[in-house]
């Protein structure tokens, strides 16, 4: 699949049927995700793979939908807070830049591989410390991951005209 075919295809999932997700097209999507790039090549990741009954209904406390509770599987992006790189003349830390980039690289992996994925950040960070305790750790994203339902609901993607999006100099 070219590269544009493949991020018109990828769209937030938001049904997915209980089969599993095999370890091969998990450890594909990870490895994608590894080779992301970072700022000064920090890689400052780690991700969670929450797939264990008891792990699944502790992470939906965090972020309590229907919808969220058909996903097989879930992969929380942690960002290490002191590995991130930050830019000196502002202070700014781009750790949360640089997890949003290896996410995405997960996105877009799943959806090559025929799997569906959502960006969640609308969860309880407070909930989600207490209960998966990763020190030195913050969440960015929860990203459900599975096969998509057959009636999983797509709605077509409505993008802003590239000349609201784009000034050229």
């Amino acid at each position: 699949m070219d590269f544009k075919a493949l991020t018109s295809a990828r769209f937030s999932a938001r049904k997915y049927d209980q089969r599993p997700v095999s370890t091969a097209d998990l450890d594909y999507i990870l490895e994608c995700a590894r080779l992301a790039p970072s700022a000064v090549n920090r890689q400052p990741w780690k991700f969670l793979i929450v797939k264990s009954e008891a792990a699944k209904a502790r992470l939906r406390q965090t972020y309590n939908r229907e919808w969220f509770a058909t996903a097989p599987l879930y992969i929380v992006c942690l960002a290490d807070t002191s590995r991130c790189w930050t830019r000196s003349a502002d202070g700014k830390a781009h750790g949360d830049i640089d997890v949003a980039i290896a996410a995405e690289h997960l996105c877009l992996a799943a959806t090559e591989r025929g799997l569906g994925t959502c960006w969640v950040c609308n969860f309880d960070p407070a909930l989600l410390r207490q209960l998966f305790p990763t020190p030195g750790y913050e969440a960015v994203v929860i990203l459900p991951l599975g096969h998509i339902a057959a009636d999983c609901p797509q709605r077509p993607k409505e993008r802003r005209p590239m000349d609201e999006l784009v000034e050229r100099m």
